[in-house]
């Protein structure tokens, strides 16, 4: 019987003994097990039989030859690895054989390598950037990786900028990651979002959640016109970009939204509000992480279906509009998800870790709230789910259009701080009673308060 144990002691023999095994066992399977399985290779191997399953009709087998020929590192393989990257009809084949030519390390590689920067597939150009790193400093190297930063693929130009264009300044007076500025800390400001954002220092935010004004369905939310609706949002989104911490996260929730028609005689608009103002995100350097689907029961939606009930004309169906979509987007960095928690102490990350029954999926079911005062205000288990799942305690948590501000009290009841925006007096008002009733019962003990533009300013200096 094949085991890995076999094909190890069998390679512990010598090298004659393994090209016997291959022989002997002359089936695809085999093969591809026996190369799986045949592990560290010393350099004075002998790989001339390897070599020949090159030619083999199977991918696995060619796949496998390939990793083996990168593990001996013979440097008189380079150019047959350099054919099979260029002429090889499977992808796979072709990508592992550019990373064992680089994997060598070997001087003699680097024109190969160099050749492969010109492919069509962008991880093979990956695995050649990858096997040139190895020499960075060198300037003839160091020129023709620059130069990709041109490239059309996102992936190669973020690894180019990674290594040779990230100039970071760090500033004397930049707070750590973990920390927010002490006057930031539970405020709610009256006034426009973008003239207050631009007083706030640049990355400030650990986390940003929140739910845009509707195009025209709402009093509150009238523009002159769809475009200059996505205008405005793009200029919110990009101070609100401005003003996060490296790596860090912002939900949008939002739908479509139908404004309804004027007559009889004119249709009603449709505007696909995530999907249009997705490209305007991207664009400004927000990366798309998940789309998360809010379902709604569907007694709590407007019915859109009664027309049809009576008359089923195809055409004319309109389903009921149970979902909402949280957008979920992350800061541009080149550091990974680990660089950002290790940024906190092991005490705040372990009080910080959700607990068991947390949503497993990107549907969430949670109904709907309904306020008197205002027409659209988050669920708090929504809330709750997005603080707990994107943020630690003592972040701080901001929403630039917060409404009746159950983030901001959601925020505080988990202990984290929170600033919240909002431009509409009657709004502002009606938070305060919320969280002048709240603010003594909740785990966060720093007070909320509320401010206008002009004493945010002062308060700033």
């Amino acid at each position: 019987m094949l085991t890995k144990e076999y094909v190890s002691k069998i390679k512990a023999n010598g090298n004659g003994d393994l090209k016997k095994l291959i022989e002997m066992r002359n089936d695809d399977k085999s093969i591809v097990f026996i190369l799986e399985n045949i592990g560290y290779l010393p350099d004075d191997f002998d790989d001339s039989w390897v070599i020949k399953l090159l030619n083999s009709k199977n991918k696995k087998i060619r796949l496998n030859a390939v990793k083996t020929l990168g593990k001996v590192k013979n440097e008189n393989n380079i150019p047959i690895l350099l054919h099979i990257a260029k002429t090889d009809n499977s992808t796979d084949v072709r990508r592992e054989a550019v990373s064992s030519i680089g994997r060598m390390r070997s001087k003699k590689a680097i024109p190969s390598l160099i050749e492969m920067l010109s492919d069509d597939d962008p991880k093979i150009i990956s695995q050649a950037i990858r096997g040139l790193l190895v020499f960075k400093g060198d300037k003839k190297i160091d020129e023709k990786l620059k130069y990709l930063i041109n490239h059309e693929n996102e992936t190669i130009q973020a690894v180019i900028r990674k290594e040779y264009f990230n100039n970071n300044r760090i500033l004397k007076d930049k707070l750590k990651h973990s920390e927010s500025y002490d006057y930031l800390k539970n405020k709610i400001v009256l006034g426009d979002v973008r003239d207050i954002l631009k007083l706030i220092p640049d990355e400030s935010f650990h986390l940003t959640f929140t739910s845009p004004p509707y195009y025209n369905a709402r009093d509150y939310s009238i523009y002159p016109s769809y475009k200059a609706y996505l205008k405005f949002l793009t200029e919110v989104f990009k101070l609100t970009y401005d003003k996060t911490k490296e790596g860090r996260f912002l939900i949008v929730n939002t739908s479509p939204v139908i404004v309804p028609r004027i007559s009889r005689q004119h249709s009603s608009k449709r505007y696909p509000i995530p999907f249009d103002i997705h490209y305007f995100l991207v664009k400004i350097g927000w990366e798309f992480i998940d789309d998360i689907i809010w379902v709604k029961p569907e007694a709590s939606v407007k019915n859109r279906n009664a027309g049809f009930l009576q008359h089923r004309k195809p055409l004319a169906y309109k389903p009921n509009a149970r979902t909402e979509y949280l957008m979920v987007y992350r800061k541009q960095t080149d550091k990974l998800i680990d660089w950002n928690i290790r940024q906190y102490d092991w005490e705040t990350v372990k009080e910080s870790k959700v607990k068991d029954g947390y949503e497993t999926s990107n549907v969430w079911e949670i109904d709907p709230r309904f306020d008197k005062v205002h027409s659209a205000v988050f669920p708090v288990e929504l809330c709750k789910r997005v603080i707990e799942y994107y943020s630690f305690k003592g972040d701080l948590v901001f929403d630039p259009f917060a409404g009746s501000g159950t983030l901001g009290r959601t925020a505080k009841y988990l202990n984290r701080f929170f600033f919240l925006i909002e431009k509409e007096p009657k709004y502002f008002e009606y938070m305060k009673s919320f969280f002048k009733k709240n603010d003594s019962t909740l785990f966060n003990e720093k007070e909320s308060e509320f401010l206008t533009i002009d004493e945010f300013k002062v308060i700033i200096k």
